[in-house]
C-alpha cells in the first residue's frame, strides 16, 4: 500500500496497511444527553462532527478487530489497544491472538511482529494525500474535508453497546479508492462523538473488516514514548518496496 514509491504494486500496499488499521472518525467533546435526543440530519451530524474536531487531542481504547472472508465463510479476530494523537501519530498493540504493534508518527509507519523478529517499515510522504484519506480518516476531520473525498449519507439510528449512534455511509469519489474500499459504514456516538463501530467493504465481493472500539477515553495524556519506535535490539527491519 504505503511506501516510498508508488509502482503497480503500490495501490495493492495502499490497501494492505489501510486494511490493517482502519482507524476512524474521532471527536473529542461531549454534546450532551440533549445532543442524543435529536433527530439527526447530516449536516446537523456533520456540525457535530467539526465541533469534536475543533477539541481532539487524543484518544484511547479498546479495539476488535473483525476479518470475514465471504467464499470460505470464514471470520477472524484480533484485539487489543489503540492509542491517537493529533499530530499524525497512532499507535495499535494488538494482543490476541499474536502480538502485533503497528504505529504511525507523522510519515513513518512500521509494523512490528515479534513472533518473526521483525519490523516493517514504510515511509508514506510521497503518498501523504491518500494515506491521510484511509489511515487518518477522521482524526479531527472536519466536515468539509469529509465531504471532499466521500460521498456521506445518513444511513440511521441504532442503539450499540447501550449507546445510540448515528450511522454514517462513506462512499469513496476516487476511482482509485474505491477500486481498494467500496464503501464504509460507521456508527457515531451521538453523546460523545466518538467512533463505536466501523465497517469497511471490500469491492466485488461480500468481504469486510470490521472494527469495534470499547472503553473510549479522550484527551487523556499519553507520553511521547509511546509513538515513538521501542523495538528490541537485534530485531530484523525490512523496507518493503514495490
Amino acid at each position: 500500500m504505503l511506501i516510498a514509491v508508488l509502482t503497480d504494486r503500490g495501490w495493492d500496499l495502499i490497501r494492505r496497511l489501510f486494511l490493517l488499521i482502519l482507524v476512524g472518525l474521532w471527536g473529542a467533546s461531549s454534546a450532551g444527553p440533549l445532543a442524543a435526543q435529536k433527530k439527526w440530519t447530516l449536516e446537523g451530524v456533520l456540525t457535530m462532527m467539526d465541533h469534536a474536531a475543533q477539541h481532539f487531542r487524543t484518544l484511547t481504547a479498546d479495539i476488535e478487530h473483525i476479518k470475514y472472508t465471504a467464499v470460505v465463510k470464514d471470520t477472524s479476530t484480533e484485539s487489543g489497544r489503540i492509542f491517537v494523537q493529533h499530530d499524525d501519530k497512532m499507535r495499535i498493540e494488538f494482543l490476541k491472538p499474536d502480538e502485533r504493534t503497528i504505529l504511525r508518527s507523522g510519515d513513518s509507519f512500521y509494523i512490528y511482529t515479534p513472533k518473526i523478529n521483525r519490523v516493517e517499515e514504510y515511509n508514506i510522504g510521497k503518498h501523504r494525500s491518500i494515506a491521510d484519506q484511509f489511515l487518518a480518516l477522521g482524526f479531527g476531520t472536519k466536515g468539509d474535508n469529509l465531504k471532499k473525498n466521500y460521498l456521506v449519507t445518513l444511513a440511521g439510528e441504532e442503539d450499540l453497546d447501550g449507546h445510540k449512534t448515528v450511522i454514517l455511509e462513506l462512499t469513496p469519489k476516487s476511482d482509485q479508492a474505491r477500486s481498494q474500499i467500496a464503501r464504509i459504514r460507521m456508527w457515531i456516538d451521538e453523546a460523545s462523538w466518538l467512533p463505536l463501530q466501523q465497517k469497511f467493504f471490500e469491492p466485488g465481493s461480500d468481504d469486510y473488516f470490521l472494527s469495534h472500539y470499547t472503553n473510549l477515553k479522550e484527551n487523556l495524556k499519553i507520553e511521547d514514548g509511546k509513538f515513538k519506535p521501542d523495538w528490541p535490539k537485534g530485531v530484523k527491519v525490512e523496507k518493503p518496496r514495490g
